[in-house]
């Protein structure tokens, strides 16, 4: 199987989840980077643990927008497809191909509008975790 790309394909929602999968790396290896670059009291001194968990922060909220935003993109698309689906129903009412179509991409939707349910308790665990390891290092900025 070819790596996900990046980029979200959402007529796919089996790639789309991989790609989602594969965006959510810095979230799932979280703690295992703040445990190699944020050192303990002992090794304080050779590391600049402000600067390595303000990086940390960046990375994460640059990847936690990225993907936000690509999520929102793809519910977009998906909602568009499902009206223009909902209106050729209701000048065809007995078309069983289309209404099977517009059940796929309304199952679609809600898989997908679900996913931004399971973006917020990955970046909330995420943050939870940096906070934890980084509070005495680094604060960052509040977001209103």
């Amino acid at each position: 199987m070819a790596a996900p790309s990046g980029t979200l394909d959402c007529e796919d929602f089996a790639m789309f989840q991989e790609v989602l999968k594969a965006m959510r790396t810095i979230d799932d290896r979280i703690v295992h980077t703040l445990n190699t670059t944020v050192p303990t009291v002992s090794f304080s001194g050779k590391v600049d643990a402000t600067q390595t968990c303000k990086q940390l922060y960046e990375s994460m909220m640059e990847a936690h927008l990225s993907r936000d935003k690509a999520i929102k993109s793809c519910i977009a698309h998906t909602s568009k497809v499902v009206g223009h689906l909902r209106e050729e129903r209701s000048k065809d009412d007995s078309n069983l191909a289309l209404n099977k179509q517009l059940r796929k991409e309304q199952t679609k939707l809600k898989l997908m509008q679900s996913e931004l349910n399971v973006e917020e308790v990955v970046n909330d665990r995420s943050l939870k975790i940096f906070s934890e390891r980084c509070r005495i290092h680094y604060t960052p900025p509040k977001v209103m």
